[in-house]
């Protein structure tokens, strides 16, 4: 399994600065991620109203779709950046680094394939197929809602996975003797602060936008911490180094 999985990340990237090679990978994700997160989510769908979040998704349905093949991009990303920081903090801790693949990777990918299929769902009700014909316009209307809500609480569910992966990271940071140690301990405060998240979100969704709001400053932990190695680079010391 081990010598699969380091064949797998010798093929993807053959670094000189294996922190930088991680870093740009996690920057194309950081770019990526937000059409179908952030900018889809607030201009064509409405919560409330689900007459005019269909009538927005017809009429913008290449802009949909775009954000259903970027959530398949993102997937496929998060393999190859997991893998790049498997490269970086395999001989820091083996164990931790594969948690990294499992939790931040693998894990999350399969959740933006489910998340395709109920975007999918919510686009084939808005074009009207034939066999849909025995509910009411209402009852459609209601039904592409009903998916995109369904989605919305599969996200919520993922920022669970959003944190937990940050705990492998954060101490292979802090281990690693070749990237600052405030990096771990803020890497570990972003992935409390996903958690705390995902539980508010499930526990009482009615204080989930304040604590959004008040949980800003630690969430910027993953921002410092791709900045750091898009910049600066990583590389892991070598017995002779020592």
């Amino acid at each position: 399994m081990e010598q699969t999985v380091r064949e797998c990340v010798e093929w993807v990237m053959p670094p000189r600065n294996p922190g930088r090679v991680a870093g740009l990978w996690y920057l194309l994700l950081a770019v990526t991620a937000p059409l179908r997160l952030m900018y889809i989510q607030s201009v064509l769908i409405r919560h409330s109203d689900a007459a005019a979040t269909v009538h927005n998704l017809a009429q913008h349905e290449g802009l949909f779709r775009l954000g259903i093949v970027e959530e398949l991009v993102c997937a496929v990303l998060l393999i190859y950046m997991t893998l790049a920081f498997y490269r970086l903090f395999e001989g820091v801790d083996r164990g931790l680094a594969v948690q990294v693949i499992v939790f931040g990777g693998v894990m999350p990918a399969l959740l933006n394939f489910v998340s395709v299929v109920w975007d999918s769902g919510a686009l084939l009700i808005v074009q009207g197929v034939s066999f849909l014909e025995v509910f009411t316009p209402e009852q459609r209307d209601a039904m592409v809602l009903l998916l995109l809500r369904l989605r919305d609480m599969q996200t919520t569910a993922a920022e669970m996975l959003w944190g937990v992966w940050l705990f492998p990271l954060a101490l292979l940071t802090y281990r690693s003797g070749f990237l600052p140690r405030f990096l771990g301990w803020w890497l570990g405060a972003n992935g409390i602060a996903y958690v705390a998240l995902c539980l508010v979100g499930e526990l009482r969704p009615e204080f989930y936008s304040r604590m959004f709001l008040y949980s800003q400053p630690l969430l910027f932990g993953e921002m410092a911490f791709l900045l750091w190695l898009v910049i600066k680079g990583a590389r892991p010391t070598t017995p002779q180094d020592q």
